[in-house]
């Protein structure tokens, strides 16, 4: 076979074999595209299923839900008519109470007019009557409306005046009784609670010495060693007939101080020349601030004011040489620093500020010799340039009455600061001053009218005053007993308080024959 015929037949081979797979491929297409077909068909009919049982269920689902709030509105709309109903029967319940008030209350003002009607009888009658026994009163008496009221009026009005009297001195006597009693509680425990020592001092020291020959060896050549010590302290040395002692006298107790110490060590070393006595000063000197010093902090530690301002301890410190009317001020700060503490615990106050008042309130004594003004006054500034609160600079301002007191605690301290230096043995007072208190008090009773005789008595502690009984009564010797202590407070100037007791008695003596 030729070879064209045999690439002929492969061709037709080829041919054939293509045609038969189109064929073969377009049916498969086509079942395949049928079987798409059926299948879309079928997912389309689920879907339209689906979407249809969605429907209802959503329809479904609605009507329950307008059933459910259709109940609702039903349930809602009959409990609101049973609600009214209650409501209405509760109005025409209070309306038929009203209506029923209502009556009454016409009732009433018909009973009420009726009786206005009868008072306005009886009280036409009754005034017909009182002028018909008025005049046949005036008739008999003899005396006219006028003067029957003015006779009616004396009467009442003396009546009064002794039953006012009567009254005021129960109460004074119920209010005296009760507030001193419950003064004497609070001082006597505060008293109780403390005990101090008191120290009287003068200004002259003494210093004993071995011998009255050293009294010699401290003149020195031509005075020249007591020339030396009394320009170097400051101090006076007065060597007289006194055996084996030397006074020394000055108005600075710190300087006898120093002096003091510079005569004992110039006695026990036996060198006495002025080159050792300046010596000697400067060490008694740098002794005494020492001393001064501890003592500030023992003042401090024992009122528990350790804080305090370093020149605020000295200066307390100091007040250990100084006195008033024989009181050493030191012991005394301490002591009106404890009572006013006491006294502020008692009354609920501010226990500190009264305690750093009471230590500092005579603070002012320290430089008293130095500083012109008010004690008072110038503790009051120095405590304040050394920045002590305002409430506690107040009271030490205040303990004179220097300043209106500001705080509770500024009246205890002034009482406590009384009450520490009028106690018995606390301070000693000249015959003179004393004599003059007195004198003061019976001058200040006779100056008011209607006394007789007036008595300082117990240490011018009370006012015994005799009146003129036909001149005052017993309201008058009230207002006298007033009158006499506001005056004696606004002239004198005294520890404690001063009782002023009016006398008025009326006697009546007949003899016997």
């Amino acid at each position: 076979m030729p070879f064209y015929m045999f690439i002929a037949e492969i061709i037709l081979a080829l041919l054939i074999g293509l045609g038969v797979g189109v064929g073969v491929g377009t049916v498969l297409k086509r079942r395949a595209d049928e079987r798409k077909l059926s299948e879309a068909k079928l997912r389309a009919e689920t879907i339209v299923t689906e979407a249809k049982d969605e429907a209802l269920r959503i329809e479904l689902e609605a009507k329950d839900s307008a059933l459910a709030s259709r109940n609702e509105t039903e349930a809602e709309v009959s409990r609101r008519r049973r609600e009214i109903s209650r409501l209405e029967e509760r109005a025409q319940r209070r309306l038929e109470q009203l209506e029923i008030r209502a009556e009454n209350q016409e009732q009433r003002e018909r009973k009420l007019t009726q009786r206005q009607s009868q008072i306005d009888k009886r009280f036409g009658e009754l005034e017909k009557a009182e002028s018909e026994y008025q005049a046949e009163i005036e008739r008999i008496a003899s005396m006219s409306q006028d003067e029957a009221r003015e006779e009616l009026i004396r009467r009442v009005e003396t009546s009064a005046r002794g039953e006012m009297a009567r009254t005021i001195r129960q109460v004074e006597a119920e209010i005296v009784e009760t507030a001193d009693r419950k003064a004497r509680e609070v001082v006597t425990l505060a008293i109780e609670r403390l005990a101090s020592e008191i120290v009287a001092e003068t200004t002259v020291t003494s210093v004993p010495l071995p011998a009255d020959e050293m009294k010699g060896r401290i003149i020195g050549r031509q005075g020249r060693n007591i020339r030396a010590i009394e320009a170097v302290t400051g101090v006076d040395l007065v060597v007289d007939d006194t055996p084996e002692a030397i006074i020394i006298s000055s108005h600075d107790p710190v300087r006898r101080e120093v002096a003091r110490l510079t005569l004992l060590k110039l006695v026990q070393d036996g060198r006495i020349h002025p080159a050792r006595i300046e010596k000697e000063v400067e060490k008694a000197q740098e002794e005494v601030e020492r001393s001064i010093r501890e003592a500030g902090e023992e003042a401090a530690y024992q009122t528990g004011f350790q804080g305090l301002h370093p020149e605020l301890i000295k200066l307390v410190g100091r007040l250990k040489y100084r006195t008033s009317y024989g009181q050493n001020q030191y012991y005394h700060a301490i002591e009106v620093s404890h009572l006013a503490g006491l006294l502020a615990a008692e009354m609920h106050g501010d226990v500190r500020a009264a305690k750093m008042g009471g230590l500092l309130h005579d603070l002012g004594k320290a430089v008293s010799h130095e500083v012109e003004g008010p004690h008072a006054i110038v503790g009051a500034e120095l405590a304040r340039r050394y920045n002590v609160p305002d409430k506690v600079v107040n009271i030490i301002a205040s303990h004179h009455n220097e300043e209106e007191p500001q705080s509770l605690e500024a009246i205890l301290v002034a009482s406590a600061d009384a009450i520490s230096g009028a106690r018995p043995g606390a301070r000693r007072e000249s015959l003179e001053s004393y004599v003059k208190r007195l004198t003061a008090l019976e001058d200040i009773a006779l100056g008011f009218g209607g006394v007789q005789q007036a008595f300082a008595i117990q240490a011018g502690r009370e006012v015994r005053i005799i009146v003129k009984p036909e001149s005052l009564d017993d309201y008058g010797s009230i207002e006298l007993a007033r009158n006499i202590a506001k005056k004696v407070e606004d002239s004198l100037q005294y520890p404690g308080q001063i009782k002023i007791t009016v006398i008025r008695e009326t006697r009546a003596v007949e003899f016997a024959k």
